[in-house]
């Protein structure tokens, strides 16, 4: 390999790991005890990737998605979704303007580096539908106008998979739009009381700094994208998601798009690690995060008390690692 290229990717690397690394200390001075959704979170940021947070109420789930956007000098928008949410709150509108006789694009709060949507399964389907074409192609038609959307973009969304009444659970398409599922959970007994520590007089949200930027962290999403993955963990990806389809234990397995987004996000795993090059245990460390959320289960797996977790843990143990090289 050519040595200046090799250099350029070193200080590429270096140089995302020290804003990785300031990124992670600023967050984890708000959310204690964590540090394995912070670094989830981080993961799919740099993959370009969106996050679903899904727990039960008063764990941070919010919490956590208003950090992260905290940490970026960027814009931030929250949106809560509600049962009367419109399409447009979200999109934007065009306003006939009657000074000039013309009309004009109300721009709506899809329009933001980091959207942060509190309880997304409260909208209707109609209302979630409206976040597929930016998820996607980081774009937004209204009227038959495209609008690109900023570069970078993340939607953090949150629900509550335990408060059923009155919420519309995510089709399986919105869903797959989402990189990576994590549930924060409950803190230890050590991390809990720090936390009364550090929340007991006010946030330490209100006093935390942006650590970097927008534009630093476009680059970074290149550097991740330029990250190098051998034909055989890309085959390794493949045989993954390919095992999922063809499980009895799945009625419905993971799709191409679940294969592209698994690997981008071990090309961030990887680069988080100060590698430059991408190992099969990226790929396993991430696969639950990744897949699980996009899998269903078939009747005779819930008959049997499995989760997706399960399915794919044997899916993991099932399919051949390759070999490292040499």
């Amino acid at each position: 390999m050519d040595p200046v290229v090799t250099r350029d990717v070193d200080s590429d690397l270096a140089h995302l790991h020290a804003v990785a690394d300031e990124t992670h200390r600023a967050m984890t001075t708000v959310i204690q005890g964590k540090d394995g959704a912070v670094r989830t979170a981080l993961t799919v940021l740099l993959a370009g990737g969106h996050l679903l947070i899904e727990d039960v109420p008063g764990v941070g789930k919010t919490l956590l998605a208003k950090t992260l956007a905290r940490a970026i000098d960027s814009t931030v928008r929250r949106i809560q979704f509600t049962p009367d949410l419109l399409p447009s709150d979200i999109t934007g509108v065009s306003v006939f303007n009657q000074d000039t006789h013309a009309f004009e694009f109300r721009y709506g709060a899809i329009f933001a580096n980091v959207v942060v949507g509190d309880e997304i399964n409260r909208a209707s389907p109609k209302t979630q539908s409206a976040l597929l074409e930016s998820m996607e192609e980081r774009q937004v038609t209204v009227d038959g106008r495209t609008y690109a959307l900023p570069d970078p973009f993340i939607v953090m969304a949150t629900q509550n998979p335990l408060e059923m009444e009155g919420t519309y659970p995510l089709p399986e398409a919105q869903r797959d739009r989402f990189m990576a599922r994590i549930s924060m959970g409950y803190p230890s007994a050590a991390a809990e009381l720090e936390m009364l520590d550090a929340h007991g007089a006010g946030s330490p949200l209100d006093d935390m700094r942006p650590v970097t930027d927008a534009v630093t962290v476009a680059g970074l999403v290149q550097v991740v994208e330029r990250l190098y993955a051998s034909p055989a963990v890309r085959q390794y990806v493949v045989d993954l998601v390919t095992a999922t389809r063809t499980s009895r234990h799945l009625r419905l397995g993971a799709s191409p798009r679940a294969g592209l987004q698994l690997l981008r996000a071990s090309r961030a795993h990887a680069a988080l690690e100060g590698r430059d090059h991408v190992l099969p245990d990226d790929v396993q460390h991430l696969l639950l995060s990744v897949l699980a959320h996009r899998v269903l289960l078939s009747s005779e797996a819930e008959l049997g008390g499995f989760g997706a977790e399960d399915v794919l843990g044997a899916v993991l143990a099932e399919v051949p690692v390759p070999a490292r090289p040499r």
